[in-house]
């Protein structure tokens, strides 16, 4: 088994499917070098051909994003760091210019709106829709791959993915272009 060459295989598709399970782009690139590196650790003691270890890949993946979800639950993000000295007599209250109803929100590009639409969609799926469609459409993975990795039956893995289409198709019926 060479690692490099699974690399190149896997780690697109591995990427894709983090950053449509929610990881930015960056966490998810961090989680396929983690993952990849626990492979490589690993390497003497695999057996299986690339099929099973690209599942493997998928799996170490995805329980370092729980990891890192859960992790990330104990912190408090803030969307906006303001210097406490600030002095906010000046302009910035009542109704003045400088309020923030004065203030226009910033107004998004076309596929930031898509990203973001697309994004509280998959959100709104059930985790077991969720996963088989993304291991399915982002993943690449095929159903015999999918079914071996999340240990369900080949049936309701197809079941799964097509529950999620609909939903989906249901849940963004609004953005669809009709002739």
């Amino acid at each position: 088994m060479n690692i490099e060459e699974l690399y190149k295989n896997v780690a697109p598709r591995l990427t894709n499917w983090l950053v449509a399970s929610g990881s930015t782009y960056h966490e998810a690139c961090d989680l396929v070098q983690n993952a990849f590196l626990k492979i490589w650790k690993m390497r003497d003691d695999l057996r299986g051909g690339d099929s099973d270890v690209s599942g493997l890949a998928f799996t170490i993946a995805r329980n370092l994003r729980k990891n890192l979800v859960r992790d990330n639950a104990r912190l408090s993000f803030v969307s906006e760091i303001r210097d406490p000295d600030e002095d906010d007599d000046a302009g910035t209250r009542g109704d003045g210019p400088g309020s923030a109803a004065f203030r226009a929100p910033p107004a998004p590009s076309d596929s930031e709106y898509l990203r973001r639409r697309l994004g509280e969609a998959f959100a709104k799926l059930p985790p077991v829709l969720r996963e088989a469609y993304t291991l399915f459409q982002i993943g690449e993975m095929s159903i015999r791959e999918i079914s071996n990795q999340t240990g369900v039956s080949e049936n309701l893995v197809k079941v799964r993915i097509f529950r999620a289409k609909e939903k989906l198709r249901e849940i963004l019926a609004d953005l669809r272009v009709t002739y």
